[in-house]
C-alpha cells in the first residue's frame, strides 16, 4: 500500500500534495477527491495526480481510500466526522487517517472510525504552500511510532514538523496556526503608520510588506533568535529604541498574549461544538 488519498484538496492539501511530489513521490500514487470537475482537471494537469470530481458522493471518497496507506482529511471541521464515518467501511486496518482540520479532536475522529484505526491530528499553517510551514503532529491511541514517523516525513516536505501532545494543540494553533495573520496585521499597521507620517499609501504598503518579509527571512536563518536580532537593530538612545519603548508602554506584549489566549479559547469552543 503506497497510495496517499487527499479527501478535499483546497490550498492546504494541495500544498502538501505539491510538496510530496517535489520530494519525489510518484503522482500516480496520489489521489484526490474534489467537488468540481474543473478543479479535478486542474489538479490532474498541474500535478499529474489522479483527481476525482464529486467529493460529496460517498462512493467517490470510498474509491479514493481503498488500498491507501495514508488518508488526509481536508474538509471543513464541521464535516470531518461525517466524512470519517463515510469512509470507515472500506479502510484497511493499518491505513493512517490524518486530519488537517482545526479543532477536531482525536477522540472525535476515533469515535467516527473503526476501533483501532490509526489516527493523527495535525495543525499546519498557510506558509506550507511555500514550503515554509510549521506543522504539529499528535498521534491517536492506536497510532504506532512508525506510523507517526511516516506522517512526520510526509509533512516535512512542506515545512518544520513538531510532535506535541494533543492538549497543546490549541496553544500551538494560537501561535503558529493564527500567527501568519498576526504578521500580516503588523504589516497593515506599519503601512497605515507610514501614511499617517506622510508617505504615499502605495509606497508605505511596499515598505511594510518588504520589511516584514525580509525580517521573516532573517528569522529563518539557522540559529536565529528574535530577541538577539531585535537588540542588534536597537541602538541605545536611537529611533528604534524609542519605538520599542513606546510599544512596551502601550502594553503590546500583553495585548499579543491576550489575543493568543482568545484564539486558544475559541479553538476549544469550536471543538466542544462539534461533539
Amino acid at each position: 500500500m503506497s497510495r496517499i488519498a487527499f479527501l478535499g484538496c483546497g490550498s492546504m492539501n494541495e500544498a502538501i500534495l505539491s510538496g510530496l511530489i517535489a520530494a519525489g513521490s510518484e503522482p500516480s500514487d496520489i489521489v484526490a477527491t474534489v467537488r468540481r470537475a474543473e478543479r479535478a482537471a486542474e489538479l490532474a494537469e498541474r500535478h499529474g495526480v489522479v483527481a476525482i470530481a464529486g467529493s460529496e458522493d460517498p462512493e467517490a471518497n470510498r474509491e479514493a481510500v481503498r488500498d491507501a496507506a495514508v488518508v488526509i482529511l481536508g474538509v471543513k471541521p464541521v464535516g470531518i466526522a461525517a466524512l470519517a464515518r463515510e469512509i470507515a467501511p472500506v479502510l484497511a486496518p493499518e491505513t493512517v487517517v490524518v486530519s488537517v482540520a482545526a479543532a477536531v479532536s482525536i477522540a472525535q475522529l476515533e469515535e467516527a472510525l473503526p476501533a483501532g484505526q490509526p489516527v493523527i491530528r495535525t495543525m499546519p499553517n498557510t506558509p506550507a504552500r511555500l514550503g515554509k510551514g510549521v506543522i504539529s503532529v499528535s498521534g491517536g491511541t492506536s497510532t504506532s511510532a512508525e506510523q507517526l514517523a511516516t506522517v512526520r516525513e510526509l509533512f516535512e516536505t512542506v515545512g518544520t514538523v513538531v510532535e506535541i501532545p494533543e492538549e497543546q494543540v490549541d496553544a500551538l494553533s494560537a501561535v503558529s496556526g493564527s500567527g501568519p495573520a498576526y504578521a500580516f496585521y503588523l504589516a497593515e499597521a506599519m503601512a497605515a503608520a507610514g501614511v499617517e507620517l506622510g508617505l504615499d499609501p502605495e509606497l508605505s504598503a511596499l515598505l511594510a510588506r518588504e520589511t516584514v518579509a525580509g525580517a521573516g527571512l532573517m528569522l529563518g536563518e539557522e540559529g536565529a533568535d528574535a530577541a538577539a536580532l531585535r537588540k542588534a537593530v536597537t541602538s541605545p538612545n536611537g529611533t528604534t529604541e524609542r519605538a520599542i519603548a513606546t510599544f512596551d508602554e502601550k502594553g503590546i506584549p500583553a495585548i499579543i498574549a491576550a489575543g493568543a489566549r482568545a484564539a486558544a479559547a475559541r479553538a476549544a469552543e469550536i471543538t466542544a461544538s462539534l461533539d
